[in-house]
């Protein structure tokens, strides 16, 4: 088996295309919402991404086929005054679980975040996504407080 990790390029044809399936079949599991990708997302992701520099994904390819994406977004610590890398998307698709691709993602982003002298990753998790909160913390990742008394903090959002 050849696993092949790379930084996507945006502009080509092949990797959009990846990009899109692979979002699109996470899209489509429980875990991400399981509603399809819109046309429009489909049609305008890549180059919306490509527009904005502080986006990058990372493929993985088995055997020459797409099987996972990490789509980072590089943010700012102001507490430490450095940057930091948010891993936005992660998914392995369904006929690829089980091969520890997911942590080979995440070594590629932190390996990329260090190069950018980030001071952390940070990503959101479902509260009932139990395999996917078991790989994070196998890798290193904790839920985030500032103070025990307080508690974790919490992903909240408002759509626009």
């Amino acid at each position: 088996m050849n696993i092949e990790l790379v930084v996507a390029d945006y502009t080509d044809p092949r990797q959009q295309q990846d990009i899109v399936e692979l979002l699109d079949a996470y899209a489509n599991d429980p875990m991400g919402g399981a509603e399809p990708l819109s046309d429009y997302t489909r049609t305008h992701l890549c180059r919306e991404m490509a527009a904005r520099p502080q986006l990058f994904s990372v493929l993985c390819y088995v055997d020459n086929k797409p099987a996972g994406l990490c789509n980072c977004v590089e943010g700012f610590s102001t507490f430490k005054a450095k940057p930091l890398v948010n891993i936005h998307d992660i998914a392995v698709a369904p006929g690829f679980r089980g091969l520890g691709l997911s942590h080979r993602l995440l070594g590629k982003v932190e390996a990329i975040a260090r190069e950018r002298g980030c001071c952390k990753l940070t990503l959101e998790v479902l509260l009932g996504n139990d395999v996917a909160q078991k790989s994070y913390q196998s890798f290193g990742f904790t839920g985030y407080e500032l103070d025990p008394l307080l508690g974790h903090a919490l992903f909240w959002e408002k759509s626009l």
